[in-house]
């Protein structure tokens, strides 16, 4: 249960005060290209991914991704790190992203992941509707089958 501080902080996140897709600016793998927000396809669905590639679930989570990513097709999905250049790299040879045409892999050296949705834990998975608006965060290993519905089920306003 989240203290009630806690609950005071996540309810100020920048994530939820603006309900839209964080202005950021990562360096990719393997080459250190820059991706920013502007880079971003519009009216395709966004996940992003902020993982550590040490961590066991991060991994798990990565695997499953990838086991379904011909059910992501229509999605964009944004893998970022904080982690060091070098240990991203590897996993980003590890898991051959280099493979999917709609993953990028980026490091995340100011914490703009970390502090715009207020981490804690790792993995965390957020995704956005095609327009750029929020959906919802999965602050744990998500779920692909619930992933996968938040991610391609309309919104209603």
């Amino acid at each position: 249960m989240l203290s009630i501080n806690a609950q005071k902080d996540s309810l100020h996140a920048p994530y939820l005060l603006s309900k839209r897709l964080p202005a950021f600016t990562v360096m990719r793998s393997p080459d250190s290209t820059s991706f920013a927000t502007k880079d971003l396809k519009p009216g395709i669905p966004t996940i992003f991914i902020v993982f550590n590639p040490d961590c066991e679930f991060c991994q798990h989570e990565t695997r499953d991704l990838l086991k379904n990513i011909q059910s992501f097709k229509n999605a964009q999905i944004v893998m970022v790190s904080y982690m060091p250049f070098e240990m991203m790299n590897a996993f980003y040879r590890k898991y051959k992203i280099d493979n999917y045409s709609n993953i990028v892999m980026a490091h995340d050296g100011q914490y703009i992941f970390l502090k715009y949705y207020k981490l804690k834990m790792l993995p965390a998975t957020i995704v956005y509707d095609g327009h750029g608006r929020f959906k919802k965060i999965f602050r744990e290993r998500a779920d692909m089958k619930e992933l996968l519905d938040q991610t391609f089920t309309p919104q209603v306003f």
